[in-house]
C-alpha cells in the first residue's frame, strides 16, 4: 500500500461507530425534504433541516424550476465570465440585490463558494481579516485562501474584537467577517456593536446571512436589516440553501466591488454557473415570501415555543434565539445513540 493510502487508511473512527450501529451520518432519505422524510421505508420526524420556510416544496417554486428546465435545459455548461450568463440570472442578481438593499449581487454556484471566493479577491498581503472565532467553515477556508493577516476575537465578545482592531494601523484595510446568525449555536450576531466598532477603527464589515436570510428583517431580509445597519454593512453574504428552497449563494455590495469581483473571483470565474432550474428556484422563492408572510410568522411561532419547551424540559441548548437550537449533550456516542 502506498503511503498516503497508508496513512488516510488508519482513519478507523466512523467504523467504530458502524460497527456500534449507532452511525448517525449519510443516511438516505427516500422522500422529498419536509417536517416528515421517509427513511429506511420508515417515516420520521425531521428535526435537522435547514429548510426555514418549508419552501423545497411549494408548487410555485417546483413549476418554476420545471419551467426553467424546459427553457433552458438541465445546466450552462459554463461559467457566468463566459457562456453561463442566462437573462434569469441576471433577474435573479436584480432581485436579491434589491432585496437585501444593496447596489449590486452576483451569484456563485454555492455558499461556500461565495466565502471561498470573496473573502481573497477583496483582501490581501498586507491587509488584515478579522473574524469571530465561530465563524462557519466556509468563512475560515476563504480567510485561509487570503493571504492578509488574520485575527480572531472571542465569539461575540466586543471587548475581544476591540482589543484586535487597537492592535492594526488605521490606515490599513480591515474587514471584519462574521456569521449574522451562528450556524451551530443559533445566537445572533452583536452587529450594532461591530459596526460601531468597526467605525471607530476604519474597518470594512462582511455579514453572512446565510442563516439570518428569510428568518429575521422585513419579509425576512436578513440581519442586516433587522438591526438597521445594511447601509453599514458593506457586504452581504446569503445562500440559497436554506430558506430559499435550492442550491446557490450570492454576494451583494457596491457596484464597484462587484465589478472588481466580477474580473478576479476565481470561484466565480473559474465554476458553472448555477443550474436554470435553481436561478428560477430562488426568483420564485423570493415572490413566495413576499406573498405568503404567514410563513415567517410560523417559523417564529415554532420557534418560541420549542425555545420555551426545551428550556423548560431541562436540556442544555445554551444562548440560541433562533430556530436553530442545539441540544448539547457532551458526550459523542451518548450523542450517535440519541440520533438514533
Amino acid at each position: 500500500m502506498k503511503d498516503l493510502r497508508s496513512r488516510l487508511a488508519q482513519y478507523q473512527e466512523p467504523q467504530r461507530v458502524k460497527d456500534l450501529g449507532v452511525y448517525p451520518y449519510f443516511r438516505a432519505i427516500e422522500s422529498e425534504q419536509d417536517t416528515e422524510v421517509t427513511m429506511n421505508g420508515k417515516k420520521i420526524l425531521m428535526f435537522g433541516s435547514n429548510s426555514y420556510l418549508g419552501l423545497t416544496n411549494h408548487p410555485k417554486i417546483k413549476e418554476a424550476s420545471i419551467e426553467a428546465i424546459r427553457k433552458y435545459g438541465t445546466g450552462c455548461a459554463g461559467s457566468p465570465f463566459l457562456n453561463g450568463t442566462l437573462d434569469i440570472h441576471v433577474e435573479l442578481e436584480e432581485k436579491l440585490a434589491k432585496f437585501v438593499g444593496k447596489e449590486k449581487a452576483i451569484v456563485y454556484s454555492t455558499g461556500f463558494h461565495t466565502n471561498i471566493g470573496v473573502i481573497p479577491t477583496i483582501v490581501g498581503r498586507g491587509d488584515h481579516i478579522i473574524g469571530d472565532e465561530l465563524n462557519h467553515a466556509s468563512i475560515v477556508e476563504g480567510r485561509r485562501l487570503s493571504f492578509a493577516s488574520y485575527h480572531k476575537y472571542k465569539h461575540n465578545d466586543m471587548s475581544s474584537l476591540e482589543s484586535v482592531l487597537q492592535k492594526l494601523p488605521y490606515e490599513s484595510i480591515k474587514l471584519i467577517v462574521l456569521d449574522g446568525v451562528f450556524s451551530m449555536e443559533g445566537d445572533v450576531a452583536d452587529l450594532p456593536s461591530v459596526i460601531k466598532l468597526s467605525e471607530k477603527y476604519n474597518a470594512s464589515v462582511y455579514v453572512d446571512e446565510a442563516h439570518s436570510l428569510g428568518v429575521f428583517g422585513e419579509g425576512g431580509r436578513g440581519i442586516c436589516n433587522h438591526f438597521g445597519l445594511t447601509d453599514k454593512v458593506d457586504l452581504i453574504m446569503g445562500t440559497f440553501s436554506k430558506s430559499l428552497a435550492t442550491i446557490g449563494g450570492f454576494i451583494a455590495t457596491d457596484a464597484e466591488t462587484i465589478n472588481y469581483l466580477k474580473h478576479h473571483s476565481r470561484s466565480y470565474i473559474f465554476s458553472a454557473s448555477i443550474s436554470p432550474a435553481a436561478t428560477a428556484s430562488v426568483i420564485a422563492a423570493l415572490d413566495v415570501i413576499k406573498q405568503e408572510p404567514e410563513r415567517l410568522k410560523n417559523l417564529w411561532e415554532i420557534t418560541n415555543y420549542s425555545l420555551s419547551a426545551f428550556r423548560s424540559l431541562g436540556f442544555e441548548i445554551g444562548p440560541t434565539e433562533t430556530p436553530i437550537i442545539p441540544l448539547y449533550i457532551r458526550d459523542m456516542d451518548k450523542t450517535f445513540i440519541i440520533t438514533q
